[in-house]
């Protein structure tokens, strides 16, 4: 099987606006639909509690039209237009979607962060992970997301074997960014962000990426919108995951980043399973 994950940063305006943005945008799009994946997770959509509106539809199945869909987006009381998250699998295939709460605080379980695929011999789960804030405001709160999702992986893994991906909001080492020493504290690469991500893989996962490439320097998943110079330099992070159950590790292929251009954010990653 393959699954490719991709924090996409709207995905209304990837489909419809003919911004320079949103153009590279679309081209990402459509080097993920040329993968024909199993399986594609986006995080970060911003849509409405509604879902799309008509058009949005349609440049969708413009652009995947052997694909079904679920989403979930934040409700009320959480902001509008924020975070939310989908999930794209091939038709025909046998998919019950739930759309966990796993006890989080604040409105972290109403801002659709998280979407589990029961595929019948394993599960899909995707997150796209709360940030700790500027300010690291919300970093108490992320701590307690951290070990809730945790528990809710580890049960999931205690039932049968999961793939789970998105984005963590959390460079996990010093090799995953470009520049530890002056981000150290900073959020996603806080101490306790990192413990978290630590206890994560020791409840029974593996980081796929350095399964496959080893502690390979510089190769990251995420560069700095507001810095014009972070893709060029390659000052990234690496933030984006595919972990697998521990005893499923031995089927995993591939685990890459895809080249996303010259487009800026996040790259998408990619997870082919034999």
């Amino acid at each position: 099987m393959k699954f490719i994950s991709w924090n996409i940063d709207s995905i209304n305006a990837a489909l419809t606006s003919s911004s320079p943005r949103a153009l590279l945008s679309r081209a990402v799009l459509e080097k993920i639909a040329a993968e024909d994946a199993d399986i594609i997770a986006i995080q970060e959509t911003k849509l409405p509690e509604g879902g799309m509106n008509k058009k949005q539809k349609e440049a969708l199945q413009g652009l995947f039209p052997g694909y079904d869909y679920v989403f979930v987006s934040s409700a009320p009381p959480a902001r509008k237009g924020y975070a939310g998250t989908m999930a794209l699998y091939k038709k025909g295939m046998e998919v019950r979607a739930e759309y966990p709460r796993i006890g989080a605080p604040d409105t972290m379980d109403d801002e659709g962060r998280t979407i589990t695929l029961d595929l019948g011999d394993l599960y899909f789960n995707l997150v796209y992970t709360p940030n700790a804030g500027d300010g690291l405001r919300r970093l108490a709160d992320r701590q307690v997301w951290d070990r809730k999702y945790a528990d809710y992986l580890k049960g999931l893994d205690a039932d049968k074997p999961v793939v789970s991906c998105g984005d963590y909001n959390v460079a996990h080492k010093e090799i995953d960014l470009a520049n530890p020493a002056s981000n150290h504290m900073s959020p996603g690469f806080t101490d306790e962000e990192r413990e978290g991500f630590t206890h994560l893989l020791s409840c029974g996962f593996t980081d796929t990426f350095r399964l496959v490439h080893g502690d390979v320097p510089s190769v990251y998943s995420w560069w700095a919108q507001r810095v014009r110079s972070s893709k060029i330099n390659n000052t990234g992070w690496r933030i984006d995951y595919f972990l697998v159950s521990d005893r499923i590790a031995d089927r995993v292929v591939r685990s890459e980043m895809m080249d996303s251009g010259a487009r800026q954010d996040h790259a998408p990653i990619l997870l082919e399973l034999s």
